[in-house]
């Protein structure tokens, strides 16, 4: 919908490409399928859930084993990131790392994009 013809519009991580994969088989899932809906301090917040097939108008984006679907009203927001997966001792969780957020809130959890010329930022 949103993309560049050769270039995928998100990139994973070798260490998110690992954590897709291992969740996909736990689950005998298709694809980890991403989209965006209000919610949080910012605004909006990432949402993700285990699919069991790609509805129309997902853009799919697969590395290695992985399946990444992207809900097409979540395209233009998510164009150009990357998904990576950190573990720490505290805390182990996907990252989204997106040159379209201008604002999030403290805790990490909930962003805002800048309007798109012609449109208000819903999802």
């Amino acid at each position: 919908m949103f993309s560049i013809p050769g270039k995928p519009p998100v990139s994973i991580t070798p260490a998110a490409e690992r954590q897709i994969a291992r969740l996909m088989a736990a689950k005998s899932a298709n694809g980890l399928r991403i989209g965006l809906k209000k919610g949080g301090c910012a605004g909006m917040e990432y949402t993700m859930e285990l699919a069991e097939t790609a509805t129309p108008g997902d853009e799919v984006v697969e590395q290695g084993e992985a399946r990444v679907l992207i809900a097409p009203m979540a395209q233009m927001y998510l164009f150009g990131t990357e998904i990576d997966y950190e573990s720490g001792l505290l805390e182990s969780g996907f990252k989204f790392r997106n040159p379209n957020v201008t604002d999030s809130c403290g805790c990490g959890e909930s962003v805002n994009f800048a309007p798109i010329e012609g449109t208000r930022a819903q999802v």
